[in-house]
């Protein structure tokens, strides 16, 4: 079960707000790291987004994990996540051209997603309820047997403790 995530943004503060508006949650001070903020979906799994300054990196302390500022740090990143929303993809797609942000419906191919650019940098693909039910039916280890056209998925170890 994915909790949180943590992601890099020009606007931290902005973006929260906007987070906070498709996720029906809370955007609130993130203190660990002056200037951030994080979003509380207020579910029953305690998600949340952290939004950091662009530029802001975890590195390995001596005890915990610490924060460091990379100024060349590229706007773009392979890290990107699917996240079930309670609103319409018109209702996001509303927002989305209120902040002059690139949204867009995708078939991938056995599920949709909303491609939401924050920041036209950085994509979440949000799943309003009817493609989360989508989602969730193709992400079983016998439908990707099936779309993989293999007859074995090995179970070598399990998140759960």
């Amino acid at each position: 079960m994915l909790h949180h995530i943590s992601i890099a943004v020009d606007r931290p503060f902005h973006v929260a707000e906007v987070l906070a508006q498709i996720c029906h949650g809370y955007s609130l001070p993130f203190p660990p790291h002056p200037g951030s903020y994080i979003v509380l979906a207020d579910d029953e799994y305690g998600t949340a987004i952290e939004l950091y300054p662009m530029g802001t990196e975890l590195i390995p302390g001596v005890e915990e994990a610490t924060f460091s500022h990379n100024s060349s740090s590229s706007a773009f990143t392979a890290v990107h996540a699917a996240i079930s929303v309670p609103i319409s993809y018109e209702k996001i797609a509303d927002i989305g051209a209120r902040e002059g942000w690139l949204v867009r419906k995708n078939n991938r191919g056995s599920f949709h997603v909303i491609e939401f650019w924050i920041e036209n940098k950085l994509m979440l693909e949000f799943l309003p309820p009817d493609f989360a039910l989508e989602y969730l039916n193709f992400m079983q280890p016998q439908n990707w047997r099936a779309f993989l056209d293999i007859t074995e998925v090995k179970n070598v170890s399990s998140c759960q403790s």
